[in-house]
């Protein structure tokens, strides 16, 4: 049985849980921050990819919100500019949206409502355009030009953790809390653990307790802490499939459908087009795991009402989907629930803290992190000030993904340029651990796939030992999205080398 006593044990290892861990553990707190299955493995994964105010949120007079969010999106390019980058969004018109005028109107206020910023402003851009219309059907005479960005969802989870980890906070994966208690004699929280691969149980203690587990928020709380409360989460289904490139270009789509929900065509991995997302109120988890042929249909029937080329149902390479535990603010239509978060503290008559996080969007992950430590300070008056926006994410510390990987390029002159520059957009400055050494494409040891989606042996050991990588998909999806790249049979062979690689250096620990 363990003794060790951590001021702040946050359960949940997601974008929030993780962001939270980074943060603490800066402002001096010892952290412990514990995640069931991998960080990042539910809904952290399940987004668009987009770092952005949300533009239909105004509509929904969510002012507070995008305000804070484009904000942040300013804050985010600076501290990860390896796995955040600028994206232009070009909204075709139609006869089904809103007035023109109303839409430039909607633009005006999104470049402005957030302050300064440094990507380009809205504009009207008039039909056909050699690249703004590219893919487009012929009937669209304009569209709309306005700027957000995009976002390696999952990496941005794991750099938060390995912050937090390198600020002294204890980072357990594929291991969950099964149950927990208030010791006031001790003034202490008691926690149990349960080592999902080795059975194990520990028992640990903690002065506070950040509830960060998404869409098991009101589980835990329920089931696990026996503490009640009258806050709920809905929890919303979002869909994604993921075709070949609709057009070369790089900026994105953002389509207002019949039904006025918006659905975007996002260029994906270089080869591909990612669309999503469906909204769809769930009753569990498990409803959520694969996207449905009404889903499906939903998507196709919305990209085909704009693009010259029909997308067809045997072109989708690859779907996903998963949950959004909204904060439950009574709205019966799924669109309009809020995105915004909801902090809730149960301090148990000024003692023994327990902070809830309802809600939420990965744009504003930092700030929630923020606003969950002000909630927290009573309870830790030594706790430092705010600090995040400040300092890069680990590999952050880099001019930018370009200049990077062209020093890098002269460096490792034998290896492919596309290679490194991939290499870089993961890892930053931190591929030169996975480089060091090298002299040619031998020594990176075995290797699965090709060219700028190359995944080797030195980056899977990489994964493994730096960033709490445990089973394949965690490498092949989540880290990497090498998979996407492979068909089944290099696939297979990248699954049975990651697992017995994972065996080999699990067994050393």
């Amino acid at each position: 049985m363990s003794e060790t006593v951590y001021d702040l044990a946050i359960i949940g290892g997601g974008i929030n849980g993780c962001g939270i861990a980074r943060d603490a553990a800066g402002r001096g707190l010892k952290v412990l921050l514990v995640e069931q299955d991998d960080l990042a493995s539910a809904t952290s994964s399940w987004s668009s990819k987009l770092i952005h105010g949300g533009l239909r949120y105004l509509e929904q007079y969510e002012f507070r919100l995008v305000r804070e969010a484009l904000q942040e999106r300013e804050v985010l390019l600076k501290i990860a500019p390896h796995i955040i980058h600028p994206l232009e969004f070009i909204l075709p018109h139609d006869q089904h949206m809103r007035p023109a005028w109303m839409v430039r109107i909607g633009l005006f206020m999104y470049d402005h409502i957030g302050g300064k910023i440094s990507l380009p402003s809205s504009r009207t851009v008039s039909f056909p355009d050699a690249i703004y219309s590219a893919g487009l059907a012929s009937a669209h005479k304009r569209g709309f030009f306005y700027s957000d960005a995009k976002v390696d969802d999952a990496r941005l989870t794991v750099l938060n953790a390995i912050a937090a980890r390198e600020l002294g906070a204890d980072v357990r994966v594929r291991t969950r809390l099964v149950d927990g208690k208030r010791k006031r004699d001790a003034n202490e929280w008691c926690l149990t653990l349960h080592d999902v691969d080795s059975q194990a149980s520990t028992t640990v203690f903690a002065k506070g307790i950040v509830n960060a587990a998404g869409p098991w928020v009101k589980h835990l709380l329920d089931d696990t802490l026996r503490v009640p409360t009258t806050s709920n989460v809905k929890l919303v289904k979002g869909s994604h499939i993921v075709v070949p490139r609709i057009h070369e270009h790089q900026h994105a789509y953002i389509l207002q459908n019949d039904d006025k929900r918006v659905v975007f065509i996002i260029p994906y991995e270089e080869k591909f087009s990612l669309i999503g997302t469906t909204d769809i109120e769930v009753g569990a988890i498990a409803d959520a795991a694969k996207i449905s042929p009404a889903e499906t249909d939903y998507l196709l029937r919305a990209v085909n009402r704009f693009v010259a080329k029909p997308v067809l149902e045997s072109d989708i390479v690859w779907t996903y989907a998963g949950v959004r535990p909204l904060y439950d603010d009574g709205s019966d239509n799924p669109s309009e629930i809020t995105r915004d978060y909801v902090l809730k503290v149960d301090h148990d008559h000024g003692a023994l803290p327990l902070l809830s996080i309802f809600g939420g969007k990965i744009t504003t992950y930092r700030r929630l992190a923020e606003h969950a430590l002000q909630d927290l300070k009573p309870f830790y008056p030594a706790m430092k000030n705010e600090w995040t926006d400040k300092v890069r994410l680990p590999g952050g510390d880099i001019d930018s993904v370009l200049k990077t990987t062209q020093i890098r390029a002269e460096q490792y002159s034998s290896l492919p340029a596309d290679f490194l520059r991939r290499l870089v957009m993961r890892h930053g400055s931190r591929a030169d651990s996975i480089l060091n050494g090298v002299a040619t494409l031998n020594d990176l040891g075995k290797t699965f796939g090709q060219g700028a989606n190359l995944l080797c042996e030195r980056e899977i050991e990489f994964f493994i030992r730096e960033e709490w990588a445990r089973t394949a998909e965690d490498i092949l999806w989540r880290r990497s999205k090498c998979g996407l790249h492979m068909d089944n049979a290099e696939r297979e062979q990248a699954s049975n080398f990651i697992a017995d690689t994972v065996n080999r250096l699990m067994s050393k620990i």
